[in-house]
């Protein structure tokens, strides 16, 4: 995108009232856009699981835990690879705003396939959403930033309203969609006006398509107000043969980690730490600072991954312990289990702005990024291990949401520690001219985290408190180990990154 032109239409347009006050106008179009596919995603990333393994007399599919988690591994990770190529496609052939308005089309009408009872509409619309997020997510990011100059002081404030908006639709999403897949209220309230009780999953479903159309008028609306696409050439042949070779690496290991679900070929799963500790011991040998550096990305690369494999059970073992071991009530008044998902966002939305005055008030004395994100691993599997005793206590029955209301707060915090240092961190150590590759990157260490959360998830059994409490202890113990070594490993880091925080 034409950076220069993108901020001075900004400086042109009459800055907005109210939240966006000083901010340019297009920025509140943004957020709202953003808010509700935010909205419909986390809307339906909280019944999925949920829904795969309810059995079809109840109007689920009857999947096995272990089909339905490897499928939800299989689809987060989609979701976010397939980023890789959408953002290259915006970037080199259609344009951020086309990709935006075709990502949100093709996302809206996965949620309506998923609203549709049929086995093979799921499905369509599983696929459905993940191109369309592809196109979607890293196109809206890039609109943000084109409002701004490179150095508008404005930039930092409005992608901190921008990241409000993402958690306040992910905190909406499950109380809307849980209300209606899950409620006894909503149920009856079907089956008094001639309506299958047992369909209530797919006006969740559709409830998550509504936030989405939403998302999609507003942008059609609005769409004057955003930066303009930068008025792209006839697409060369070489340009072509770039993208293609994009698709086909990203399809490549995609196939490689879809085919380590096969009996037999579990072993693939090595690649997903192999190849990065390659690259590792690769670049940190070399006398070159950008070599170097990406030794470091290497390394963040894995912590991410081994983050995001835990924090992602949130849509695996913890909705189901939520939903099949937990006291789904406060004060005598019953709720629906898919509620508990919005506990991040909304720790998110409170934590943020207590972050970010102290890493204000601390300036220079706060952690290095290493630090920080050792600090997030920490915080991850100390949410795990709390669930070790909870875990043993559904011996006696359910236990108190409380215990899960602890293990997302500890996540949070260490979500803050990990999750925007690592974007701010690629930037910083990108070579010229190779940031959106860093950014590939990181949104791959995300894609490989989720396949692994569908992984480990697939062994959960409620029926047996031992091996579940074993279950969490293994993965704490693990995350715990890998924020110590990375500790360890600081001061290196710091040498790797050369002089970057």
């Amino acid at each position: 995108m034409n950076t220069s032109s993108a901020g001075s239409q900004a400086d042109s347009i009459k800055p907005a009232p109210g939240w966006f006050s000083g901010q340019p106008r297009g920025l509140s179009t943004l957020f709202y856009v953003e808010m509700w596919e935010r909205f419909s995603y986390y809307g339906m990333r909280a019944l999925l699981v949920l829904f795969m393994v309810t059995p079809a007399d109840e109007g689920g599919l009857g999947f096995a835990t272990a089909e339905a988690a490897t499928l939800y591994g299989s689809y987060t990770m989609a979701v976010y690879m397939l980023s890789i190529p959408g953002g290259f496609i915006a970037d080199r052939i259609m344009g951020a705003r086309r990709a935006v308005l075709l990502g949100a089309i093709l996302i809206a009408l996965g949620h309506y396939c998923l609203a549709v009872p049929h086995v093979s509409t799921f499905y369509a619309g599983l696929i459905l959403v993940a191109l369309g997020t592809g196109l979607f997510k890293p196109s809206i990011s890039a609109l943000v930033g084109g409002l701004y100059a490179r150095d508008d002081q404005r930039r930092d404030a409005g992608f901190s309203l921008f990241y409000m908006g993402i958690n306040i639709g992910a905190f909406m999403a499950p109380l809307v969609t849980g209300f209606l897949a899950q409620s006894a209220s909503f149920k009856a309230w079907l089956a008094g006006n001639g309506f299958a009780p047992e369909m209530s999953w797919h006006w969740g479903f559709a409830a998550a398509g509504a936030g989405m159309t939403l998302a999609l008028a507003l942008l059609a609306r609005r769409i004057p107000q955003l930066p303009p696409d930068e008025v792209l050439a006839a697409v060369s042949a070489e340009t072509w043969r770039k993208a293609a070779a994009v698709i086909a690496g990203t399809a490549l290991l995609m196939a490689l980690a879809l085919a380590s679900d096969a009996e037999g070929w579990q072993g693939l799963r090595w690649m997903f730490i192999v190849l990065p500790l390659a690259a590792i011991a690769w670049f940190s040998r070399s006398a070159g600072l950008d070599a170097r550096r990406m030794a470091a990305v290497g390394v963040f690369f894995i912590a991410s991954m081994v983050f995001w494999a835990l924090f992602e059970q949130a849509g695996v073992s913890i909705a189901l312990f939520a939903d099949q071991l937990t006291r789904n009530e406060v004060a005598g008044l019953a709720f629906p289990s898919a509620w508990f998902q919005s506990l991040n966002a909304l720790f998110v939305i409170v934590l943020s702005p207590l972050f970010a005055l102290a890493w204000t008030q601390l300036g220079d004395r706060q952690p290095s990024s290493p630090m920080k994100f050792a600090l997030g691993l920490l915080f991850l599997s100390l949410s795990f291990l709390l669930m070790v005793p909870a875990a043993q206590l559904t011996i006696a029955g359910k236990v108190s949401p409380l215990w899960l209301a602890g293990l997302f707060f500890l996540q949070t915090v260490g979500e803050l520690f990990l999750s925007p240092v690592g974007l701010s961190v690629m930037t910083r150590l990108a070579p010229s001219g190779f940031t959106g590759l860093l950014l590939g990157v990181w949104f791959l260490a995300s894609a490989f985290g989720n396949k692994l959360a569908g992984v480990i998830g697939s062994s959960f059994d409620a029926k047996d408190p031992l091996a579940l409490s074993a279950f969490f202890l293994h993965q704490g113990l693990f995350v715990m180990a890998a924020s110590v070594v990375l500790i360890c490993l600081v001061p290196w880091m710091k040498r790797l990154m050369g002089g970057v925080r």
